[in-house]
């Protein structure tokens, strides 16, 4: 869950792509990058932290040129290393930046495929710059001195080819322009805008959420297509193809559960109505389960439920309640690395309201349960405030699986309802009762924004990988990997986490 942002203009991007990383901070709070183009040169900077704290004046002011790329990280591969933020770059062939939000799958073939054949050398853990390396290696064979469309598309073409997994990519070539591509699934989102003025004609921009695009000034045109590339030349002239030769539209759920802003429209949805109509499902399963049912008052847990929680509350003819007060400058919890970090980030995120829960039977209401961290401790947050039953609803199914395209649920013995029934879980997390939402009633909240829409990647809840690479073998070397003791090892021994990186390169 990474956010990423690309656009060719007639003046300076930089500010405009600082207030687009701005809107998707939410996507990612570990480190932040934006790389422009000047005349042939490169420009960067990234470091560790929120786009605030990455940028100041004078970084913006060196941050020159009418195009770049941008990112905000949140690492589900390599460690915490300012090396490892993006975007990253190569000399070869004519400067090619690049920014990624997704999860190769066979980063660690590509890896071995790039040294020993392609002569190329990867200096960081981070498949995004496998995937840069790739495009880079495909455009040089493609053997064009100035490359048209068609060459680059070509190379595209061969990317699709070799990668596997989810990718939503912007990327950037020196002195010809920006290029953005989807993988042939869909999984992560990629949207095309543009703006046009009298001055300065027509500029386009791609983000991960249409939010980056409207609060920039851009009219959304489009969802960028499963398998399908975009090429922005430095003229301001818009190319597209689809060049992966099977696509099909099947974008993650989780976007319209968790990831997205809820003033976003993914894939045509809009999620603020996907996540009502989670909430009413939720309220009619809860009809149809205890139609006798004894809730005194509905509460979301901020912010992520609180859509969904206000519909069931309508629905169920129950008094809506915000009984908790959120802490706003605490990152998101369950993609905080260690247990004993996420146990003490709950109790400074959130502070009950005592009087809101003293002797009612309250139903809790939050997006997911992933590793049961959060509402363990949220419903014990609630006994102490003299609550008198606490019943826990999911706006979205269990999640049993781990994911491997880009969301950091990577280990299945760390989340809490593999292997377990929902009454396990209740108890685990203290809940007097526990209701999930069905994984029919998920996909038709969605489906109702946008009916063209019949397939979704579900595979944290249903264990079906769209993209039909994944087995066994993978899932236990992913474990290894990525479980909560690996991060905490790499970032304590990862490289100089703390350096920011700028640079400045004629290429």
């Amino acid at each position: 869950m990474c956010g990423i942002v690309g656009m060719v203009a007639q003046e300076r991007v930089n500010q405009r792509l600082y207030d687009a990383l701005i809107v998707l901070q939410h996507r990612g709070q570990d480190a932040a990058g934006i790389m422009t183009c000047d005349r042939g040169r490169f420009h960067l900077r990234k470091s560790n932290g929120l786009v605030r704290d990455v940028f100041d004046q004078q970084h913006m002011d060196r941050l020159t040129g009418n195009m770049g790329i941008g990112h905000v990280r949140y690492p589900t591969a390599g460690c915490a290393s300012t090396a490892e933020a993006q975007p990253f770059f190569v000399n070869s062939p004519y400067g090619i930046a690049l920014a990624h939000n997704g999860n190769l799958t066979n980063a660690a073939q590509l890896t071995k495929d790039l040294f020993r054949t392609d002569l190329r050398h990867i200096n960081t853990t981070s498949d995004s710059e496998v995937l840069l390396n790739v495009f880079a290696h495909e455009l040089a064979e493609v053997g064009k001195l100035r490359p048209e469309p068609g060459d680059i598309f070509e190379a595209v073409r061969r990317v699709y080819g070799r990668c596997r997994g989810a990718f939503a990519v912007v990327s950037m070539i020196s002195g010809y322009g920006v290029v953005a591509f989807r993988d042939p699934y869909g999984i992560r989102p990629l949207i095309l805008g543009r703006r046009n003025s009298d001055l300065w004609g027509t500029e386009y921009m791609v983000a991960s959420e249409s939010v980056a695009l409207v609060t920039q000034g851009f009219e959304v045109m489009r969802d960028v297509a499963p398998g399908e590339a975009v090429y922005i030349t430095t003229q301001g002239k818009l190319h597209t193809q689809v060049c992966a030769p099977e696509p099909r539209c099947t974008p993650c759920i989780f976007e319209h559960v968790y990831l997205a802003r809820p003033d976003s429209v993914v894939d045509g949805i809009y999620v603020y109505k996907a996540r009502l109509r989670q909430g009413e499902r939720l309220a009619e399963k809860v009809k149809r389960l205890r139609p006798d049912h004894d809730i005194d008052v509905v509460m979301p847990i901020p912010d992520s439920g609180f859509t969904a929680a206000r519909a069931m509350a309508e629905t169920l003819g129950r008094p809506f309640r915000e009984g908790f007060v959120k802490n706003r400058y605490i990152g998101r919890t369950f993609i905080m690395p260690g247990q004993a970090v996420r146990k003490k980030s709950v109790r400074q995120k959130l502070n009950p309201i005592d009087l809101e829960f003293k002797d009612k039977v309250v139903c809790l209401v939050d997006d997911s349960i992933v590793r049961g961290t959060t509402c363990q401790q949220i419903i014990q947050m609630a006994r102490e405030s003299g609550a008198k039953k606490v019943y826990f609803c999911s706006a979205a199914p269990a999640v049993r699986y781990p994911n491997v395209y880009g969301i950091d649920m990577p280990a299945a013995s760390e989340l809490v309802a593999h292997g377990r029934t929902d009454e396990e879980v209740a108890r685990i997390i203290g809940a007097d009762w526990l209701v999930y939402q069905d994984l029919d009633d998920l996909i038709a909240c969605s489906t109702a924004g946008n009916p063209a829409l019949t397939d979704f990647d579900c595979s944290v809840f249903n264990g079906h990988y769209v993209t039909g690479d994944v087995d066994d073998a993978y899932f236990e070397r992913l474990s290894v990997e990525r479980n909560d003791a690996a991060k905490q090892q790499r970032d304590h021994g990862g490289g100089r986490p703390g350096v920011p990186i700028d640079m400045h390169n004629d290429v």
